[in-house]
């Protein structure tokens, strides 16, 4: 089955879509919301990104491996953003988002070849 295959990435993909959904709400508590926009968005972004690329891993797509590369750059934004502020869960999702960022690029070779 290819999610066997590929059952690294779909788990780093689910974990960071839970990360990321938590970090938003989150940054919705904050005092200065505001200052927290482009996290938020980033975050929203990144757990959609990933769910998909999760569902499509599971079935096997053909569009698996291009979703991923797409997930990958999504998740570093949203790392890189969510590294920037220092509250504990912005710095567990950008750890998310690392791993996951990670698992997704060698998925996406793996299915290259």
């Amino acid at each position: 089955m290819a999610q066997d295959k590929y059952l690294d990435c779909i788990e780093a993909c689910n974990h960071c879509a839970n990360e990321c959904t938590y970090c938003a709400s989150e940054c919705l508590k904050e005092d200065d919301v505001k200052m927290m926009a482009r996290c938020i968005s980033l975050d929203r972004d990144c757990a959609v990104v990933c769910r998909t690329a999760s569902v499509l891993m599971s079935a096997g797509s053909e569009f698996a491996a291009e979703i991923c590369r797409l997930c990958a750059e999504v998740c570093r934004a949203c790392g890189e953003e969510c590294h920037k502020h220092d509250a504990d869960h912005c710095q567990r999702c950008a750890d998310q988002c690392e791993r996951c960022a990670e698992e997704c690029e060698k998925m996406a070779g793996v299915a290259a070849h």
